[in-house]
């Protein structure tokens, strides 16, 4: 299936982040397809808003390419972090030392072949820049089965909208796995799972107003993704991708928006380059 067929260290995690996190969640966000950014949101980002050493582990990992052997030495090298694993999936998880900064990375792998098929990246940041301004950012990317294909193929909704449910789906699956982790203590496993339902909740309004709005589904994989707000959050983009059977989700929120260009790039809607002069 190709894209055009789609229109597309710390510490543990504490109880101030978990309490906003399950807020976060609470309180649901809304889709406004024809919302526009403010310029003022777009103030040209420092490096350190992309994280890029937090992202390293997901920035290194490929997919169907990259093994266990590749991946599980770089998340064990994480200073701090607390590492759940299962039989086919791993995460590890941190917490800024001021603890308004939560963040994992999980990589998923083939049962048999032991090479990549998911892999995901998330930070939620209270104080961005030192600031009391909240900012989220979730990267996934995944390898889809044929029986996700056939799904996509064979629903009645737009594809667009079929893709995303089966992402969701997959990283519900990889959670479930994780909560049998005997090694890791039930609390710090919930922490993960607040982590995620805020993500679900997110994604699920999207859902809910792509079957609204089906001109805005058809604009899901443009270059500049689709805006919408949330009210914990403020401004958002998300982007959903399809080249082949590989699928691909950029979401930002809030004080993290910017970094949905990478540095020096420019946004097809007009949008200063991130991090650009």
């Amino acid at each position: 299936m190709a894209a055009s067929d789609l229109g597309l260290g710390g510490k543990q995690f504490g109880y101030g982040s978990f309490g906003f996190v399950l807020l976060c969640v609470i309180v649901p966000g809304c889709i406004c397809g024809c919302s526009t950014i403010d310029p003022q949101s777009w103030i040209q980002p420092r490096d350190y808003l992309y994280d890029k050493d937090l992202s390293a582990v997901y920035d290194q990992t490929r997919i169907k390419k990259s093994l266990t052997l590749d991946v599980l030495p770089r998340i064990e090298r994480s200073k701090d972090e607390l590492i759940s694993q299962s039989d086919n999936v791993v995460v590890s998880l941190g917490q800024s030392e001021d603890g308004y900064k939560t963040w994992f990375t999980m990589v998923a792998f083939h049962e048999h072949e032991l090479s990549v098929v998911r892999k995901y990246f998330y930070v939620a940041n209270e104080r961005v820049g030192g600031r009391v301004r909240r900012g989220l950012r979730l990267d996934c990317e995944m390898l889809l089965d044929k029986e996700g294909l056939e799904r996509i193929r064979t629903a009645k909704e737009q594809r667009q909208i079929a893709l995303l449910k089966e992402m969701r789906s997959k990283l519900d699956k990889d959670v479930a796995e994780l909560g049998g982790d005997a090694d890791v203590p039930g609390q710090e496993n919930k922490k993960l799972d607040v982590s995620v339902l805020l993500i679900r909740q997110i994604l699920d309004t999207v859902v809910r107003d792509l079957d609204r709005s089906p001109v805005l589904a058809t604009r899901i994989g443009d270059p500049d993704g689709i805006d919408f707000d949330h009210i914990s959050f403020g401004k958002g983009k998300i982007q959903l991708l399809a080249d082949g059977n590989i699928a691909l989700l950029k979401l930002r929120l809030g004080a993290l928006l910017p970094t949905f260009y990478e540095l020096g790039e420019v946004g097809a809607g007009g949008e200063p380059p991130a991090g650009g002069k």
